[in-house]
């Protein structure tokens, strides 16, 4: 019941954001009728449809394929539609503010047509200096030269209504500023204008954002590079590289070609051991299997490790275990490897509960020699307090993605004791990446794709 009232708000709450979305851009900007208008109410419908469509194809068991087709647009409209809609609310901002200084900057001008228009027709005929619009003083002047012709007449009528801009009664159209004067070309009003000029900005604005934040995704994260400190670590093991890499999210958008360049970029770092903690996969082994492939060429003189994320829980973990192992990395499913100078001890992740599979601390870390320095890797940061007491000195996680999407990361917070980045918890030192891939849209905005290689360094060196 719970989950349905909430699905039922996120859906009023996307309904009124597309609306809003709807007005700015199509209704405030377009004619009734108008193809651009047509097209914008057909865009304001489907492109929310790919979304849904997006999101929940891999939970229904859709082909594949299909999934694929729908992944691009349905996910990338999302973030279009997070900073379109904040450009938006800039706008709202500046668009007061634009017309108030267009009325000023016309005001002067409005007042001098106005003089001008009264005077004309009373020195030339003698008519009232009240004008209803810029047709009427021409017709009256024709009227009151007696001397011309009907026909004469009917011709400069019919040629002043040709040139007329508009209904004769409509009263946003401004005087003319001299009967003699040719008539002025027709613009649109004030407001649309101002409607225009927000909404091209915030398109502009909105749409570069999210061009911007792919092309970050697609070239692949960067390196940083990081010292911790370990108390326990010995002298022999100062210096020892850990290539920290999670939340790579191969699935129908970030495929094969993906995995290759995390490939590429970690062994060109030469570390001397990789960590993937957490989040490898967005799909079945059936789709995505040989999209993980290239993870057979990673290369560390102590070897690769992994841990399960969440979404490996939503994918099928077991199969996923199976699978990383034939490809020559070691799972560590509540378990613990001594390594040259420390212990590398590894936990589920803690969706694994509702399966059975959760963390277990004191099988991965209840009884080891306490008087060597321990590196967990556990894929949610929210496990610190667990490694805390169990006497960890660093923690390795991922999830949070940075964030992601600005200003997720204020939403991150909220959820995670650290989003990115190192912390310290008592005497546990915590490490959370901001991530490889991407999860739903193929975007990153404020929070960049990243491969950390941790360097330990032993107080005693």
């Amino acid at each position: 019941m719970i989950f349905a009232l909430v699905g039922l708000v996120v859906l009023a709450l996307l309904g009124a954001v597309h609306r809003y979305v709807w007005r700015r851009f199509v209704g405030d900007t377009t004619a009734p009728g108008s193809r651009l208008r047509r097209a914008g109410t057909v865009a304001a419908f489907v492109l929310p449809l790919l979304s849904v469509g997006a999101m929940t194809s891999g939970r229904v068991g859709a082909p594949f394929w299909l999934q694929q087709v729908l992944a691009w647009p349905g996910f990338l409209w999302l973030a279009c539609l997070l900073y379109l809609t904040l450009a938006l609310l800039v706008g709202e901002v500046v668009r007061p503010v634009l017309l108030r200084v267009l009325a000023r900057r016309d005001a002067p001008r409005t007042g001098a047509e106005s003089g001008t228009a009264s005077g004309t027709p009373a020195e030339t005929s003698g008519t009232p200096t009240d004008v209803p619009d810029e047709t009427r003083p021409r017709t009256e002047e024709l009227v009151t030269s007696g001397s011309a012709g009907v026909s004469a007449s009917s011709e400069a009528v019919a040629r002043t209504a040709s040139d007329a801009s508009g209904p004769v009664a409509e009263p946003e159209t401004e005087p003319a500023a001299s009967t003699s004067a040719p008539a002025l070309a027709p613009h649109p009003s004030r407001r649309l204008f101002v409607s225009r000029v927000v909404g091209g900005a915030a398109a502009a604005a909105g749409l570069a954002t999210v061009g911007y934040g792919t092309y970050g995704v697609l070239r692949g994260p960067s390196v940083q590079r990081i010292t911790v400190p370990l108390a326990k670590l010995p002298r022999a093991a100062h210096g020892f590289r850990i290539a920290v890499v999670s939340d790579i999210h191969i699935g129908p958008i970030l495929g094969r070609a993906h995995t290759r360049r995390i490939v590429d970029t970690i062994n060109a770092t030469s570390p001397d051991l990789v960590a993937v903690v957490g989040d490898l996969v967005d799909g079945s082994v059936a789709d995505l299997g040989s999209a993980a492939e290239p993870l057979a060429a990673l290369r560390a003189r102590h070897g690769s490790y992994f841990v399960t994320g969440n979404h490996e829980y939503f994918s099928g973990a077991e199969q996923w275990i199976d699978h990383v192992r034939e490809l020559g990395l070691v799972p560590l499913e509540n378990a613990r490897v001594e390594i040259e100078g420390f212990d590398l001890a590894g936990v589920n992740d803690i969706a694994g509960e509702t399966e059975g599979q959760g963390p277990d601390f004191g099988r991965a870390l209840g009884d080891r020699d306490r008087g060597r320095a321990a590196v967990l890797m556990a894929h949610q940061p929210v496990v610190i307090h667990d490694a805390v007491e169990h006497g960890v000195d660093l923690q390795l996680s991922g999830h949070t993605h940075g964030g992601q999407l600005w200003p997720g990361n204020y939403l991150a917070e909220l959820a995670n004791p650290t989003v990115a980045g190192l912390e310290r918890y008592g005497d546990t030192q915590l490490f959370v990446s901001r991530g490889a891939g991407a999860w739903g849209p193929p975007v990153r905005v404020g929070a960049p794709s990243d491969i950390t290689v941790v360097e330990l360094a032993s107080r005693q060196a």
